[in-house]
């Protein structure tokens, strides 16, 4: 069930605006950083994903902020 996995820590990430800002602001820099940074918060957060995971969960998304982040961020996610 690490899709729900990625769906939470997707939810608990977006509840955090902090954070979020940060991934993002990281993202622009660095892609493939932030997508490990995700990885290691959602094992520090018992709810383990992979990378790929991630991204699939993220390609899921309907929504335009999601999208945007996804379109700035594309080089590693």
């Amino acid at each position: 069930m690490a899709n729900g996995n990625a769906a939470e820590l997707y939810r608990r990430i977006s509840a955090d605006n902090d954070l979020t800002q940060s991934l993002f602001r990281q993202a622009l820099q660095d892609p493939t950083g932030a997508l490990a940074r995700i990885v290691e918060i959602g094992a520090g957060e018992n709810l383990p994903v992979t990378a790929e995971e991630v991204r699939e969960h993220l390609g899921s998304l309907d929504d335009g902020a999601t999208s945007q982040w996804l379109i700035k961020a594309r080089g590693g996610l």
